[in-house]
């Protein structure tokens, strides 16, 4: 399964969640925590509410935390148990509302290396897709790439295993705290098929000129 190295936001973003959970103590009812990152790099925390009704998952209470908080779309969710359990992977509800409502999101999870990441499709394949979601898409850089996505000397990008249609989207620039992201459009999303039998998709896009 494809993971991703974590990024300095990345690790942010897992140490918001175990510091959290650090804080639990011994509450029956609040177990969990969960921390969400935006595009603007803004962190939002949340606890679970145990309940044998159903209550919420950490991640689900962050997701609606956010909201409250106009986050948009987000980028990174990590969660963590209490008493020294430290990251935890999403359960399948989760999973399935995180790719619904954040289809971008890259997943923090624990592995024999140490925390990674990895993209919310990845840790639900075969799904069910809800239509109605709407959800603003996200197409990640390198922050290197700032300058030159800015001015339009590049306008076109190649991805591996990932499904982004034409349309609006944010282009997020990772671990870039001085611009973060410029607005643009996908217009076109061209496949191909390499010798191994994977395929890359070229994106071509355009942005809106940064303020």
């Amino acid at each position: 399964m494809v993971a991703i190295k974590l990024s300095e936001s990345g690790r942010r973003v897992v140490v918001a969640a175990e510091r959290l959970a650090a804080t639990l103590g011994n509450d029956p009812n609040h177990t969990v925590a969960a921390a969400a990152m935006d595009t603007a790099g803004r962190i939002h925390e949340a606890v679970n509410v145990y309940h044998f009704t159903g209550g919420p998952c950490a991640e689900l209470v962050a997701l609606g935390v956010a909201a409250t908080a106009g986050a948009g779309p987000l980028v990174t969710i990590a969660a963590a148990g209490d008493r020294g359990r430290g990251l935890i992977p999403p359960c399948g509800r989760c999973r399935q509302a995180l790719l619904d409502l954040h289809p971008d999101v890259q997943v923090a999870v624990p592995t024999d290396d140490g925390p990674a990441m990895r993209p919310i499709r990845k840790l639900l394949p075969d799904t069910y897709f809800f239509p109605d979601a709407d959800a603003r898409r996200i197409v990640r850089f390198d922050k290197h790439d700032y300058e030159a996505v800015a001015t339009a000397r590049k306008t076109s990008t190649v991805r591996h295993d990932e499904t982004i249609g034409p349309g609006p989207a944010i282009f997020f620039f990772e671990d870039d705290e001085a611009h973060r992201t410029l607005d643009g459009t996908v217009t076109g999303v061209e496949s191909r098929r390499l010798d191994d039998g994977s395929t890359v998709d070229q994106l071509t896009f355009t942005v809106e000129a940064p303020e």
